[in-house]
């Protein structure tokens, strides 16, 4: 392990640790001091998430890109202090920090016995949101984790979703795929981040006027196992309450190869997606490249990434 990945998982456990003590009026004060130091230094990460908005918002004038980016990494440094906190958190915080609107489209899913995919974009906090499935709603589910290094950081991460009451799958190895289905076709739930795929396998879509890659996943598995497919999208309001939306299932086409139905039904998510982040743009938290027009850096950028 290198100096760095040992500070970087030090760090994150620093804060599993330590945050989760403070009062929230001071871990609140914390993060929002945190997200304003960093976008006062403009590092790659806040000019990419700028870059990222003005794609959102074309017509947005240089000043009130710069004010969104800043209410972005507030945004982003809330799911930290949030993250952090939550295993401390009781169920009845818990079931009371999300309130989502047309919750229906879940529950009868659930009830249905068919299974059910959630795909939710990188929005507020998706932790918190499959906290509230597993504790408010008390349904289980299992979702997909990205292998980090060091592997203790990756470690940490699983504990820690684990811990709310998730079944964690590691993203590389090759198994994910049909131990998702399985739990799908014994009519559970699955929850996917899916707005950001650069592999090879990833479905291009149209995304705010240009494509962007997006992975084939939840639409595949909708496909073979039959469940039900509905987009998520989240945010934050002035209060402690995050909020959020279940949008109509995406439906499979009747016609097409698995690849056109797979293209269809990706562009649909894309869609659903695109219409909540328009509504809450500085509670999307893409701080990456997403566009392939921006996978190769220009000479503007410097080393955004």
């Amino acid at each position: 392990m290198s100096a760095q990945e040992r500070l970087t998982d030090a760090l994150y456990g620093l804060g599993w640790s330590t945050v989760k003590k403070l009062p929230e009026p001071v871990a609140v004060r914390l993060g929002r001091s945190v997200a304003d130091l960093a976008w006062k230094r403009r590092g790659k990460g806040v000019r990419r998430l700028e870059s990222n908005y003005a794609r959102v918002l074309p017509d947005a004038s240089p000043e009130r890109l710069a004010e969104l980016s800043r209410a972005g990494m507030r945004s982003y440094l809330r799911y930290w202090m949030e993250s952090f906190r939550l295993p401390a958190w009781s169920a009845e915080r818990v079931a009371g920090g999300f309130e989502p609107k047309d919750l229906h489209h879940l529950t009868d899913g659930i009830d249905s016995g068919r299974g059910v995919v959630l795909a939710l974009p990188h929005m507020a906090n998706w932790d918190l949101a499959g906290a509230w499935v597993t504790t408010a709603l008390r349904t289980p589910f299992t979702t997909v984790a990205e292998r980090l290094k060091p592997e203790t950081l990756y470690d940490r991460f699983v504990a820690y979703r684990e811990g709310l009451g998730m079944e964690v799958l590691p993203h590389s190895g090759g198994t994910a795929f049909g131990t998702l289905a399985r739990r799908l076709r014994d009519g559970g739930l699955v929850c996917l981040v899916a707005e950001r795929d650069l592999s090879a396998s990833g479905v291009e879509v149209d995304f705010f006027g240009d494509t962007a890659r997006m992975p084939a996943g939840p639409a595949l598995l909708a496909q073979q196992t039959g469940a039900l497919l509905l987009p998520v999208t989240l945010w934050y309001d002035d209060s402690t309450v995050m909020r959020g939306r279940v949008h109509p299932p995406v439906e499979v086409p009747v016609t097409g190869t698995r690849a056109e139905k797979t293209s269809v039904m990706t562009q649909e998510l894309a869609d659903a997606f695109a219409t909540g982040i328009a509504d809450h743009p500085e509670d999307w938290h893409m701080l990456q490249r997403l566009w392939l027009a921006d996978l190769e850096p220009r000479p503007s950028d410097g080393d955004a990434a």
